[in-house]
């Protein structure tokens, strides 16, 4: 069985769900230029685009709801943890809220989360659900300088020093639903790996980095997700068929 459990997910996982994969052949994300919205050059440019951008996305994430990945990695986190006294991690690079509403705790959000702000002035962050823009006041230092509490290109991922912590102590690594283009996000299998983890992936089809998991299972994740969580949750450990 497993005693240590890391799971990072991406946007393949909440795409089901109805949200937009971010990375897009034509280059653009919900109609816009990535290069407008999600950069810190983009918002120094227009604020306005930016904070509208973000307001949009965080309405329209509240009709959106759990598919049935999202439920089992929550069983994963309640029902495996508590019947092997398992510690189970999952990182998203995801920012949504679809974890949350399964009922997952602890969630690592890695790239920053769309019911959150950040001041730049006072650098605090808290839970925020209205709509944002250069005219609002921070509710921690009233100063009017708040920004998407995003991680846009360019900067440093959050808690980072934690995921690699769990990452080097983990015996399971599993992937769902990302790219592997991605870094460092990309290299988390390569870092599991190193300390003997088993790594699996969930894919529609094989990411860039396949090559480098013990294990590929390919097809909706709302499907092997939970047919894997339960053969977990039932055994301890998974057929390697």
């Amino acid at each position: 069985m497993f005693k240590k459990i890391v799971i990072l997910t991406g946007a393949g996982i909440s795409a089901e769900s109805g949200i937009p994969v971010f990375r897009s052949e034509t280059g653009l994300w919900e109609q816009e230029r990535v290069e407008d919205v999600a950069t810190y050059e983009g918002f120094a440019r227009n604020a306005r685009k930016v904070h509208d951008f973000y307001n949009k996305m965080r309405k329209s994430i509240r009709t959106k709801e759990p598919n049935p990945a999202h439920l089992a990695l929550t069983r994963l986190q309640s029902e495996y943890a508590q019947k092997f006294a398992a510690d189970v991690t999952i990182v998203t690079q995801n920012i949504d809220d679809l974890h949350e509403k399964a009922g997952s705790k602890d969630v690592i959000h890695m790239h920053g989360e769309l019911n959150s702000i950040l001041c730049e002035h006072c650098l605090g962050r808290y839970e925020y659900h209205d709509d944002s823009s250069s005219d609002t006041e921070c509710s921690l230092c009233g100063h009017k300088a708040l920004r998407p509490d995003i991680v846009w290109f360019g900067e440093m991922p959050y808690q980072m020093e934690l995921i690699e912590k769990k990452l080097f102590d983990c015996d399971l690594f599993i992937s769902i639903g990302t790219s592997g283009v991605v870094y460092p996000a990309a290299g988390f299998c390569s870092v599991a790996k190193s300390t003997g983890a088993y790594c699996v992936e969930f894919n529609l089809e094989k990411s860039a980095v396949a090559s480098n998991f013990t294990r590929g299972i390919y097809g909706k994740a709302s499907v092997t997700v939970p047919a894997f969580v339960d053969e977990l949750i039932k055994t301890g450990t998974f057929s390697e068929e």
